[in-house]
């Protein structure tokens, strides 16, 4: 059943809450520089809607709460980052999204919680700043890819693999459940 209506909708939210045992909030402004043009926006959505969904939450409800790795911030070099590696965000996006994550983990028992990796992929609204959309779309229009930085990392995954890993916890859950897992590469 769709319903389009706001995430900030209380009542709503409420209801919904009641009605169903697994819940995955994926209503989002998602990247900093959205977040940073809708600041207030960017609060109410990526963390009002969960301090919602916290308050109203019942040890029957299931949570499978979709964060970034955005929130590790800027690595240190040669390393890579493990769910038990800090989190620093340094955009605002990040930081609603590991307050979001800080929240369900401490407020709600079952829960799974997936750090992702950029994700991409065929959407309604293409983001053409994400760098593998980037990659394709400049392959394709331009007939050439000039590549530079080359020991720059960063990790991706495909919006396919996000809902399998999805699917796999809901089928799953009580194996994985009250844990965090970095989804990606």
């Amino acid at each position: 059943k769709l319903i389009c209506d706001d995430i900030r909708n209380v009542n709503l939210m409420k209801k919904l809450i009641k009605q169903h045992d697994f819940i995955i909030p994926l209503a989002a402004l998602v990247g900093a520089p959205l977040c940073e043009k809708f600041k207030k926006e960017a609060l109410s959505t990526n963390l009002g809607s969960i301090k919602t969904l916290c308050n109203f939450a019942t040890k029957k409800n299931k949570v499978i709460y979709l964060t970034t790795n955005s929130g590790y911030g800027i690595g240190e070099k040669n390393k890579y980052c493990d769910e038990k590696s800090p989190l620093k965000p340094i955009s605002l996006y990040g930081r609603t999204k590991c307050d979001g994550e800080d929240l369900v983990r401490s407020k709600i028992k079952n829960h799974v919680c997936f750090r992702l990796a950029t994700v991409f992929g065929h959407s309604y609204r293409m983001r053409s700043d994400l760098l593998v959309n980037n990659f394709v779309y400049t392959a394709i229009k331009k007939k050439k890819l000039t590549l530079f930085e080359p020991h720059f990392r960063r990790n991706f995954i495909h919006v396919r693999d996000v809902v399998n890993a999805i699917i796999f916890t809901m089928k799953n859950f009580n194996r994985l459940k009250d844990n965090v897992y970095n989804l990606g590469l």
